[in-house]
Formats: C-alpha cells, structure tokens, sequence
C-alpha cells in the first residue's frame, strides 16, 4: 500500500509517493517525488492539471494503482475550509478562489484528500516523524516567511472553528515596532524573516543616527540570513537586533506555554538554523513570564525535517 501527497506553494508545488505505513527509518518514507515551479500566472485549472498529471507520472514509474493508495494528503497556504475541501484566494495563490481541490481530486483518484494549511500539516509532520514525535501536545512554530503555529491538542491536529487557530503571528506583543500580519509590534513582527528585516532596518537608521558602527550599514541586502551571519562575526549591531527578536520570541512562547501547557514547542526555519542566537535570552524570558508548572514540562526545540518538511507534512496528512 501507498501514500500520495500534495505540497502547494506559491513558488513550487510538489507531487511526493510515499510507503502505506510508517517505516521504521523516516528517511525510507518517501519513495520518489515530482516537483515544478507553480507559475501562478498560469491559473489554479492549469497547475492542478500538472498537479495530476505529475501523480500518474509517479504512480505509473513506480506500478502503483489508485487502489494501492491507503490516504491522500494536500498542503497548501491558507485561507482554506479543510472540512468542505476548499482552496480559497491563499497570498501566493490570488486565483484559487473557492477551488475545490477535494473534489477534483476525489474524482480523479477516487480517495477523499485531507487538507490542511501548511502550518498544521508541517505540525503534523513534526509530531509523527520529527521533533515532537511521542507527544500528545505539541505546538509547532514556522518562523520563516511569517510566523503561524500547528497545535497538536490530546493527540490530535486542533484546526479550529473555520482552520484559523494557531494564528499566532497576529498577536500583539508591543504598542509599536515592525509590521508582521498586518498589525505593528506584532509576534510576526518581530519573529520572522520579513519582520526582522524590518526591525534591522529600523535599528540600522537608529544606530546610524547616534553615530554607531555596524557592518549591516554596507550590506547591499538586510534580510533575516544577513544579518544573523554579522551577529555570528561579532556585530554588535546585528547581536541587538537578534536579541531584541529573541526576547519577543520569548514572550510569545510564555504565552503559549501559559495558555495550552505542551510537552513541546517545535520551531521551524530561522530558530533551527540560528539556535544559539536564541537559547540564553529565551530561557531568561520563559523563566520570568511563564508559570512554572507548565514552564518545567515544556522544552523548547528545533525542527528536524529541514527542507523536506513539505513532503513529509503532506504525506502525514494522508495517513
């Protein structure tokens, strides 16, 4: 038996075979893969007919029937209705508007899909085969482009309502300061890629105003990868504006310790790649805003999936 899944990006989409039952080597999971750039100027009918296309592709190399599949899995951006099935308008995808990708691909393979948004199906992803696996509450944090959350609750993926919890990034965590989900002083704002180019820009004004130095003030491009290498080479610049990031990071993470008490906070991206950028101040932070019962059997860690984390999260979901 096999697994088939769908990973939908703004920049590239993926169709991913995988084995019908969790291997004991998670790296034995993904049997053969087909990936093209979206082109969304295309139009959703044309990159989902690729989409299928590319699934009998992998299905007719591989001699697998429709029959042999035990699940189907589709992640993608939100917003979307996971329960009707429905695509609808995500950023990256401005004409999948009320797409019923469900239904098109229950017609096409005979199996109903499971549709989640990327962040709760790279949650799932992370419980079953990464970080969190073994727990029955974990919270996963994507920290990259933005920042949102995939709450696994008593075992179970919690999409909310109409698939809005784990919004995480909309939360306010000051008056002011950079920008993230549309909202300034944002948990996006400050802790993510976008939000930290942001705040090093305002920083790097600041700092060039009192007369500081800073190898960020030749760079051709800020962005959260630039400066978290000057930080690493000893700015003193660039380490402030990682610390300032670190102890938002630490407030919103109290937050949510406080208010779901989990085993594990995964976070994605920019924490896993820069950890020791992170660890000393959020430590302090949770110490100092969190209540200790909870505080004291959550631990905080870094995804383990890397840049395969999309297939793997669209495969969870077929499972």
């Amino acid at each position: 038996m096999y697994s088939l899944g769908f990973d939908i990006g703004g920049t590239k989409c993926a169709a991913i075979l995988g084995k019908g039952e969790m291997p004991s080597d998670i790296d034995e999971l993904i049997i053969d893969k087909i990936s093209f750039p979206t082109k969304v100027e295309r139009g959703f009918r044309e990159i989902l007919d690729e989409m299928l296309s590319s699934a009998d592709a992998l299905l007719k190399r591989n001699s697998v029937e429709y029959s042999e599949l035990i699940g189907i899995g589709i992640s993608c951006g939100g917003p979307l209705d996971s329960k009707k099935g429905t695509i609808n308008c995500p950023p990256n995808l401005p004409d999948w508007d009320n797409v019923p990708i469900c239904n098109i691909m229950e017609e096409h393979f005979g199996i109903r899909p499971n549709l989640q948004n990327d962040a709760n199906a790279c949650a799932v992803a992370e419980w079953k085969f990464g970080s969190g696996k073994g727990t029955e509450n974990m919270i996963f944090l994507t920290f990259g482009t933005g920042m949102g959350a995939g709450l696994i609750l008593n075992g179970r993926l919690y999409a909310g309502t109409n698939d809005m919890a784990g919004e995480v990034g909309h939360i306010r965590l000051a008056p002011d300061g950079p920008e993230g989900y549309g909202k300034k002083g944002s948990f996006e704002g400050f802790c993510s890629g976008g939000g930290i180019a942001r705040l090093s820009e305002m920083m790097i004004e600041q700092a060039r105003n009192n007369g500081e130095e800073s190898s960020l003030f030749t760079e051709e491009e800020i962005s959260a990868k630039t400066v978290a290498i000057a930080a690493k080479n000893g700015d003193a610049l660039a380490k402030k504006i990682y610390d300032k990031c670190a102890t938002k990071l630490g407030y919103g993470l109290s937050i949510l310790i406080d208010i779901l008490n989990p085993e594990a906070i995964v976070i994605g991206s920019i924490y896993s790649r820069d950890k020791e950028l992170f660890d000393s101040i959020i430590t302090d932070v949770i110490k100092n805003e969190s209540l200790s019962y909870s505080r004291e059997v959550c631990k905080i860690l870094p995804a383990t999936l890397g840049n395969s984390i999309g297939d793997y999260a669209a495969l969870g979901l077929a499972f």
